[in-house]
């Protein structure tokens, strides 16, 4: 990176400027931009006080789950799609983040799905919840 800024800088002397570069080609005609295409044109509801709460307790609740289950080798948890009835497998940070974007912006982001994932290395939600449970109460015990 720095030997790319000097050879621009021998280049162009001691003048660097950022109209140097190429002309976007919509700058004449910003409808025609395919990047339009990508903007969300649903308003998103902002969360209610009750849902805000949810999520903040099923974050509250990922952030136990994490920490009983990662030691053991388990690398997130898989949630069954309602729009494809297909099982999504998200690891802990992405569901994390995915839980902070809910209480952030009201929508989780576009993500790409796990590549190749080892089923068998994720849990349901009410499995995380009940091994953490029975955790806690083990731990009450002693």
């Amino acid at each position: 990176m720095f030997k790319l800024a000097c050879l621009q800088f021998r280049l162009y002397g001691n003048r660097v400027t950022l109209d140097d570069g190429p002309r976007d080609p919509f700058l004449d005609d910003p409808d025609a931009d395919p990047a339009a295409l990508l903007a969300d044109p649903d308003p998103v509801e902002p969360l209610t006080a009750s849902e805000r709460e949810d999520v903040i307790t099923d974050l509250n609740e990922l952030n136990r789950f994490h920490a009983a289950l990662a030691p053991l080798g388990v690398d997130g948890i898989c949630v069954e799609c309602a729009d494809c009835n297909e099982q999504h497998y998200f690891g802990w940070d992405l569901m994390a983040s995915n839980l902070r974007s809910l209480l952030g912006e009201g929508r989780t982001h576009v993500h790409e799905p796990a590549f190749a994932p080892k089923p068998e290395l994720y849990v349901t939600w009410d499995y995380a919840r009940g091994y953490a449970d029975a955790l806690q109460a083990a731990a009450r015990r002693i």
